[in-house]
């Protein structure tokens, strides 16, 4: 149940990744895929270094938006293309 809750948070971190990433985003579904993925990335390390996996909705919001923050700057420097 707790993974099912993480993607729906991640829609909301993907798309609110998408309007505070400077640069154009990926467009409205990958920036949502790149939320949950960034959503349950962020669920997963804030359980590793010990933060609460239940912190209530807005704890909840933050660490999805920092794991969706850090999946879209990984993803573009990964796609960055060579000059």
């Amino acid at each position: 149940m707790h993974l099912l809750w993480w993607i729906l948070v991640g829609l909301i971190a993907g798309w609110a990744t998408g309007k505070i990433m400077r640069g154009g985003g990926y467009g409205f579904f990958a920036d949502v895929a790149l939320g949950i993925v960034g959503a349950i990335v962020g669920g997963f390390l804030a359980g590793m270094i010990g933060l609460s996996r239940s912190g209530g909705i807005i704890y909840t919001i933050l660490v999805s938006l920092a794991g969706s923050i850090l999946v879209v700057y990984l993803f573009r420097l990964i796609t960055r293309k060579s000059s």
